[in-house]
Order: C-alpha cells, then sequence, then structure tokens
C-alpha cells in the first residue's frame, strides 16, 4: 500500500496524465514526489537515468512519459515516435530493476490493440491481427514496453505491471493545432470558429469511426489503484466502457463550446481506427470504476483551456489575424 511516507517518481510530471497523477497522489497527502523535467533528465540516456535513479532511489515508478501525438503527428513522424517511446521505456525499465524498486506502473495505450479486432476489445487480443498503420509505430513501441515489464518480471522477479487506457482527455491537455488528439483538438476548432465568428468547424473523416474517452482524473485514480491492488504479468485495460462516434463527439463539444456553428466533414482524410471499446471487466471486478461522465468531464476541460497559456497565446493571434483580414 502507498503510504505517506512512499517516494514515487512519476515520470512525465508535467503532461496530461502526469499532472493529474501528482494532483491525485498530493491529494492523499503523499508529499515525497520525484520529478525530473527534460532540461533535467533525458529519459532516452540510459547512463543519465540509471545515475538518477541511484542518487534518488524511489520506493514506486509511475511512467506515464513518452512521446505522444494524434493521426496527423503519427503518419508524419513514424521513426522520431518509435525512436523516442521505445528508449523512454527501455532506460527507465532498465534503472527500475538494478535500483530494485518495489513496484512499476507502465502505461500502453489502446492503440496497440489490433485494428480490426473484435469489440469490446479484451486484453488476450494483444498481437492478434495487424496494427493500424496510421499509428503503428507508436503502437509497436508501447507493446514492446509491456512485453519489456514480462520480461523483468520473468527474469529479475520485478513487481512490474501494465495497464491500457483507452483516450484521454483533461486539464494539460495537448491542444496543437497539429499535434493534438481528437477531442482537445475538437475543443481548439470550435473555440476558433466562436472567436472569429466562423460558421462551420471542419473534421477530418466521415465522422463515422466509434471512440471511448476517460477523464484524466479517473485515470489517475485507477493507476494508484492498480499500484495497490494489481500485481499480474498480464497487461489490464482502464476505460469507460462506453463509446460514441466522432460525430457525437462533435456534436457535444460544439453544444458546450459553439452551438451555432455547423459541423463539416472532410472525408478525404483518414479516419483511422474504425472501433476501439476497451473491455474493462476485468478492472471492474477488482473494484474499480470511473466517476466522471463526457459531458461534465469536456465541459470541465474547456474552462481549463480558456484559462490556460493555450487559450491566452491563440486568441491573441487569431485577433491579429482577422484585423489583418479586415484591412485587407
Amino acid at each position: 500500500m502507498l503510504t505517506k511516507e512512499s517516494s514515487i517518481f512519476v515520470t512525465g510530471h508535467k503532461g496530461l496524465v502526469g499532472s493529474a497523477i501528482m494532483r491525485t497522489l498530493q491529494s492523499r497527502g503523499i508529499t515525497r514526489l520525484l520529478t525530473a523535467s527534460r532540461d533535467e533528465l533525458d529519459l532516452r540516456d540510459q547512463w543519465s537515468v540509471s545515475k538518477w535513479f541511484e542518487e534518488h532511489r524511489p520506493d514506486y515508478v509511475i511512467h506515464v512519459a513518452g512521446k505522444v501525438g494524434g493521426i496527423w503527428a503519427n503518419s508524419k513522424y513514424p521513426a522520431d515516435f518509435l525512436y523516442d517511446n521505445m528508449l523512454i521505456h527501455s532506460t527507465v525499465l532498465r534503472a527500475a530493476c538494478d535500483s530494485k524498486v518495489k513496484k512499476l506502473l507502465y502505461l500502453g495505450s489502446s492503440c496497440i490493440y489490433p485494428r480490426d479486432c473484435p469489440q469490446p476489445i479484451k486484453e488476450e487480443y494483444l498481437l492478434t491481427g495487424p496494427l493500424e498503420k496510421t499509428n503503428y509505430a507508436y503502437a509497436i513501441a508501447k507493446i514492446a514496453g509491456l512485453l519489456s515489464c514480462q520480461a523483468y518480471r520473468e527474469q529479475y522477479g520485478c513487481q512490474f505491471i501494465s495497464a491500457m487506457p483507452t483516450n484521454l482527455y483533461g486539464p494539460n491537455d495537448n491542444f496543437h493545432p497539429e499535434n493534438s488528439h481528437v477531442l482537445p483538438a475538437l475543443i481548439r476548432r470550435f473555440h476558433e470558429a466562436k472567436i472569429s465568428n466562423s460558421t462551420s468547424v471542419t473534421i477530418w473523416g466521415t465522422g463515422t469511426p466509434l471512440r471511448e474517452f476517460l477523464h484524466v482524473d479517473d485515470l489517475a485514480e485507477a493507476c494508484l489503484f492498480l499500484i495497490e491492488n494489481y500485481n499480474e504479468a498480464d497487461p489490464i485495460n482502464i476505460g469507460t466502457g462506453i463509446d460514441l462516434t466522432i460525430r457525437e463527439l462533435a456534436e457535444t463539444i460544439r453544444e458546450l463550446v459553439y452551438p451555432d456553428c455547423s459541423i463539416d466533414f472532410d472525408t478525404t482524410k483518414p479516419d483511422g481506427t474504425p472501433r476501439k471499446q476497451l473491455d474493462i471487466s476485468k478492472l471492474k471486478a477488482l473494484g474499480w470504476e470511473p466517476s466522471i461522465n463526457l459531458k461534465d468531464g469536456v465541459k470541465q476541460t474547456y474552462e481549463w483551456y480558456q484559462n490556460s497559456n493555450w487559450n491566452n497565446n491563440e486568441t491573441t493571434q487569431i485577433t491579429a489575424e482577422a484585423e489583418v483580414a479586415e484591412k485587407k
């Protein structure tokens, strides 16, 4: 069990998932939280990572750091996604083993499952078919990470566990116009349309793919639950067990952000995997379920976005562009 005296290293602590885990740990009164920014520690460098572990000796590691992005970024930079993510998990797992941490949780991703596997997706469907081409490099790296956890358990007896979250969203998400995932990308597009008084928002694909979304605060709670209640070699799914179409997601966000605009679908752009709904029966049987519904979670995320640097920076840019257009 985690205690207030436990020292916990959260990799990627400034990102979407890492920051949520930090908030959750702090809410429990756990103060021995170990972090390292990119400037302080390059997780791709084995010597630096091993030296850091020797100096700090964490009891637990929650390994969430990684290079992430949406369809566009994964399609454009497959070599970078493969290289960075392979190294990031390799160095941390080796150092955690050498320093004899009590337990490590490695987070994979639902994109590691075959493109056309049966729905909802059970953990045993892993490696039973071809991957989705638009994010195969990222998926391969994540698969290697969870298999590495199993290998360290088998060879060294390390208490390494792995989990596969579904699509995530929430405070501290990435709203970059090219590198973000679908939900934050839609929040940004509808917000930009609202600021510029556009009459429509264009969305990639047909709008028919089905996706499942989990609020990152729910994921953080699930991670701590697994640290305390799960110790099997097999990975475990984390999700809601509920999905909806991209069209339905877009309509939900439109109603919260900018109800007056219409939605256009660019069918020349790829859809990605047709459906990715996780079977979470294994996690539910252990006693955990999510608590934040999608509408409330999107509302909270949009409120965070409006007060963030993402919005402050882009609003200034959009306003300036509109003024230039008017002068022309």
